[in-house]
């Protein structure tokens, strides 16, 4: 009798690990934000590259190959239960200001199809997020998947073809001997220093690193975690500077710093190129390529974070049952629906800020804000677990995770306070009123709602069983 042959374990390549990894985390979109530095831009990358990315993503793997269940199971182990919901419901509201801030972008974008000027139209802006937003959540109500393909064609159709094109068109403009419109000398490589504002922008960056936790679910794939995983890292790292800094580099050779739109940037740059090249007919058409992937990956996402809290809201009671009540489709829409008048106020801040940009950057850094106190969270949770739960199995253990741990503590503190510093391009110059909304989103959203639910929660929400949350 011919015996069975065992089953093969089926392992992910390093590379395909870091593929991943690139394809999550880097983005166009940021561009923009770090072209007004110029040659700078360099640097302000590198910075929390080093300072965040990295303890982030070597942190998050070993917490990852020991407890199954992403952060609130992490910091739940580590911490607390009431830390753990903590920590997952920041990772859920930071969506909420990155929303409004994605479909700025959307909005700035689609612009350039129909009329370039209404790109710093707050008005169009507001109306733009409101209508897609509410489109979007009826869309995902209904549990349809035929979006779903957008997400994955989106590093393709909204990063690597545009990136590519833009590369290109920038190094030939510059090789016809034309003059960059930032200088690119020695003398330019690190920001001027005009104060602490001077160096706010590098905040936003630690936003555009984010999401390094997620990938690291996938380090118990690898065939050899401790060898592979580095080298995974590496890629990853070295693949997504390149997304981050050339393009923002070639969008300051050709749009003046001072008149740079931090949500028009990226189209800004592809218009003078092409109108330079005289191909003015392609601008609507790589503007349709970049909504296009924007609106996928967002309408793929936009389920995507409540579920994980949903899931523990059912579970532990955390939750009142109308907002993880579920509709005849499996989808949480009543959550959806909450997250949606929050962000429909959120968006009416563009109809009301003069300065389309200044309310884009001040989203931002509420986003940076409230996913910092995630992070604040997993590293304390990883150094109390490898303290007091030092035999649990793990199948990656990070090289001097407490340094790690301190060192990304230490960069997320300090992010955090100096997001509270109006930037130097901020445009209205009331570093007040800038303080009050930055710390009013990042305090009510991050910190109020969860301890209100928290506070005021009741054992009926709690159901009897874990199989019952599925239901």
């Amino acid at each position: 009798m011919t015996q069975p042959k065992p089953a093969v374990a089926k392992y992910m390549s390093w590379i395909t690990l870091g593929l991943m990894t690139t394809s999550s985390v880097a983005s166009l979109r940021a561009s923009p934000t770090m072209a007004v530095y110029g040659l700078a831009c360099v640097f302000l990358y590198l910075i929390p590259a080093l300072l965040f990315l990295l303890p982030t993503a070597f942190v998050a793997a070993e917490l990852a190959s020991g407890w199954a269940g992403g952060v609130y199971k992490w910091v739940g182990e580590g911490i607390s239960q009431p830390a753990g919901f903590l920590a997952v419901w920041c990772q859920f509201a930071m969506t909420i200001f990155y929303y409004p801030s994605l479909l700025a972008y959307v909005a700035s974008t689609f612009a350039y199809i129909i009329d370039p000027s209404l790109a710093a139209n707050g008005t169009y802006v507001a109306i733009v997020i409101i209508t897609i937003y509410w489109v979007a959540v009826y869309v995902s109500s209904q549990g349809t998947k035929t979006v779903a393909g957008l997400s994955s064609m989106g590093l393709i159709i909204g990063t690597l073809i545009p990136g590519v094109l833009l590369v290109a068109l920038g190094f030939v403009f510059l090789g016809q001997g034309n003059p960059s419109a930032a200088p690119m000398d020695f003398e330019h490589l690190f920001p001027a220093w005009t104060g602490l504002a001077s160096l706010v922008l590098i905040v936003n960056n630690f936003l555009s690193y984010a999401g390094m936790e997620m990938n690291a679910v996938h380090v118990s794939a690898l065939k050899d975690p401790g060898r592979e995983y580095p080298k995974a890292m590496a890629l990853a790292v070295g693949l997504v500077l390149l997304i981050f800094i050339v393009p923002a580099l070639v969008i300051s050779w050709v749009v003046p710093a001072e008149n740079l739109s931090l949500t028009a940037g990226v189209m800004q740059a592809f218009d003078g190129f092409f109108h330079h090249f005289h191909i003015g007919w392609l601008t609507p058409v790589l503007g349709v390529m970049l909504v296009a992937a924007a609106l996928g990956g967002m309408l793929t996402w936009l389920a995507g974070p409540s579920k994980g809290l949903l899931l523990i809201g059912r579970q532990e009671g955390y939750l009142p049952p109308i907002l993880t009540r579920l509709n005849k489709h499996g989808v949480q829409q009543n959550m959806l629906v909450a997250q949606g008048i929050v962000t429909t106020l959120l968006a009416l801040l563009y109809a009301f800020i003069p300065d389309v940009s200044s309310a884009y950057w001040m989203l931002s850094v509420i986003t940076t804000q409230v996913y910092l106190i995630m992070y604040v969270l997993m590293f304390v949770a990883a150094i109390r677990l490898r303290r007091n739960r030092a035999d649990h199995p793990r199948g990656y253990r990070a090289p001097a995770l407490v340094a790690l741990c301190g060192l990304g503590t230490a960069s997320s503190v300090a992010a955090f306070l100096i997001g509270f510093v109006p930037p130097s391009q901020y445009g209205s110059g009331n570093a007040f009123g800038y303080f009050l909304i930055v710390g009013l989103g990042m305090g009510v959203v991050g910190l109020l709602i969860p301890y209100l639910f928290l506070r005021l929660r009741k054992p009926g929400w709690k159901l009897a069983t874990p199989e019952e949350a599925l239901a």
